[in-house]
């Protein structure tokens, strides 16, 4: 992919959050969100990310699409640097890019009704004329495999997996290039997220869309992602093809999270497990060096003093590890799991 123009980049993208007060026990503190990140995203492809909660997955998504404001760094939107952008230079792009937001119960007004909550984005931007409004309604909801019945109805009438069937049908009422995902399916029933990430991949094919699919769940990022990225607290730790990295990874961290994921044997063994050390460093006081040493398992001297930088391996496959991992040999004897 090195030749072709990424839809959207992110070039060392900081982001910091004050939390505190200065009236209060610990005064002001700085949490250091986002550090340094960098990714391109390509047109048609679903970029993967995941990671621990609190790894920044989520900051990245809102980062990506300006939701918040950066400390530094770039991003890139079809060509067009748009870090500095007011809201007001904004609201052109934001036609061009939409989010799907993990809760569909608090992502949807409770006082409005299906239709109102879909139309609004119409509305608002003036795409459709009001004559035209309901016919593309009925279409976005044959998209999202409603009836078209529901647009009078109200959120609290619906199960989770319909809610957030109805919040798809709001982001792409636009006609979007690029969706962020934010944990989509984390909130709804296992026999519903398949539902809903098969739902996901059939708008890729008829719409052509372009996605970066926030999830903790191997799993989901297995079967949606073509490259996947590994996030641990505010930095990307490994990005390659899922496959590659889900079946042979490069970093610790990341064989560590796949060694977690339960995996059934009928002949009852017990596959061997990485176990990481400790908790996760506070993102307000950083360790030096590599930000993972303290858990990881083959740390060494060079890991406490040094960043290891995002650097590639072969076939697009990037890991920041002074010490990768020997294609599928894992720390501890652990075999790579099926996520």
């Amino acid at each position: 992919m090195s030749g072709r123009v990424p839809m959207l980049e992110a070039a060392s993208v900081t982001k910091t959050f004050v939390v505190g007060s200065r009236f209060r026990s610990g005064g002001i503190q700085h949490v250091q969100a986002l550090s340094d990140v960098s990714l391109k995203v390509f047109a048609g492809e679903t970029l993967g990310l995941v990671g621990e909660s609190g790894c920044g997955k989520s900051t990245l998504g809102r980062c990506l699409l300006r939701l918040y404001d950066l400390n530094g760094g770039r991003i890139t939107f079809k060509g067009r640097d748009i870090s500095g952008l007011g809201q007001r230079e904004l609201r052109p792009l934001r036609a061009d890019m939409q989010m799907v937001f993990q809760d569909p119960y608090a992502s949807l007004n409770p006082r409005r009704r299906v239709g109102d909550l879909i139309a609004e984005p119409l509305r608002v931007h003036g795409r459709r004329r009001e004559s035209e409004v309901q016919d593309r309604l009925r279409e976005l909801m044959d998209l999202v495999n409603l009836s078209p019945e529901f647009l009078t109805r109200f959120p609290h009438e619906f199960s989770g997996g319909q809610r957030q069937r109805i919040g798809i049908a709001r982001a792409i009422a636009l006609a979007p290039s690029l969706i962020v995902a934010d944990e989509p399916v984390s909130a709804l029933d296992v026999s519903v997220q398949a539902q809903i990430v098969n739902l996901f991949m059939d708008l890729q094919d008829k719409l052509g869309l372009t996605y970066v699919f926030i999830a903790h769940d191997l799993s989901v990022v297995r079967q949606i992602a073509t490259r996947t990225a590994v996030m641990y607290l505010g930095g990307i730790v490994e990005l390659g093809e899922t496959d590659r990295v889900l079946h042979r990874p490069a970093h610790p961290y990341t064989a560590a999270l796949i060694s977690a994921v339960p995996e059934p044997d009928p002949q009852g063994n017990i596959r061997a497990r990485t176990i990481l050390r400790g908790e996760p460093p506070s993102p307000t006081n950083p360790p030096p060096g590599c930000r993972f040493h303290t858990r990881c398992p083959i740390a060494q001297e060079r890991c406490r003093v040094e960043v290891p930088l995002l650097r590639p391996l072969e076939d697009a496959h990037s890991v920041a590890c002074h010490f990768p991992l020997d294609g599928p040999n894992l720390p501890n004897g652990a075999a790579p799991g099926h996520a």
